[in-house]
């Protein structure tokens, strides 16, 4: 080999490192799929379809892990479930439409597939499109002892009043290590992400498990009396980066993977 491409094959190996790095670092990302309901009927449909059809066509897919969730009982005005699905890559995520509606094809007797505009089985879907944060790249499943059916899940989203102090947030997270005092404190976080496409940007979500309300309270508690929480709240570098937080109740369905 020459000098020429010995120089020439390093440039190229040089080049490619430098573009495979970062790709190996790269997260999850997620999609949260909101279905909201009129009334208990348009929800019972929603999730036998979940159940019986949707959650077992994405198992087929590959993906091992779906979570599937209803809002406590307090709000029957706007009834929800949401759906959160992990995704490896970006080129799943964009490739999962196509492969669900051909899934779902396969099941023609499905009365959410085949409902009536006079019957929608929701009154509206929204989809909201996340990236996992950098100090928590992957989801995990809760480490908990309560049955699903007493388990609480808090979803909560951090609204930035602009995108430089939205971004202010992140950093706070990664570099501030709050994901890490989150982890000390025994939270079982199924995902911290930002949103990339949503309805309330710029903005985070993530999403917190307990075995009950009261254990809820109690990590809380815990969080807020934390000494290293006082000191990393009272940094001048991380004020004002939350414009309004929404903290939303959730308990995970019988068949939900998280």
């Amino acid at each position: 080999m020459t000098a020429l491409k010995k120089i020439c094959v390093f440039a190229i190996v040089a080049f490619l490192a430098c573009y495979a790095a970062p790709a190996m670092a790269t997260g999850y990302y997620y999609q949260l799929r909101v279905y909201h309901f009129k009334t208990n009927e348009q929800q019972q449909v929603t999730n036998a379809y979940l159940k019986d059809v949707f959650v077992p066509n994405v198992h087929k897919l590959g993906m091992k892990q779906v979570g599937v969730f209803n809002t406590l009982a307090n709000d029957t005005a706007d009834r929800r479930t949401y759906v959160l699905i992990p995704f490896a890559n970006w080129k799943a995520i964009e490739a999962f439409e196509d492969k669900i509606d051909v899934a779902d094809a396969a099941n023609g007797k499905s009365e959410y597939i085949n409902a009536s505009y006079k019957t929608p089985p929701y009154s509206r879907m929204e989809v909201i499109v996340l990236s996992a944060f950098d100090k928590a790249v992957s989801p995990l499943l809760p480490n908990l002892s309560a049955p699903k059916s007493e388990r609480v899940y808090e979803l909560r989203s951090y609204e930035g009043p602009t995108e430089k102090y939205y971004k202010n947030k992140v950093k706070m997270f990664n570099d501030g290590d709050e994901v890490g005092l989150f982890k000390r404190l025994g939270f079982n976080a199924v995902f911290y992400a930002k949103v990339l496409a949503g309805s309330r940007m710029p903005n985070l979500m993530y999403m917190t498990t307990f075995n009950s309300m009261a254990d809820r309270d109690e990590h809380w508690k815990a969080f807020g009396d934390d000494a290293y929480w006082k000191k990393l709240s009272g940094m001048a570098q991380y004020q004002n980066n939350v414009s309004k937080a929404d903290i939303i109740f959730l308990r995970p369905t019988d068949y939900s993977d998280f």
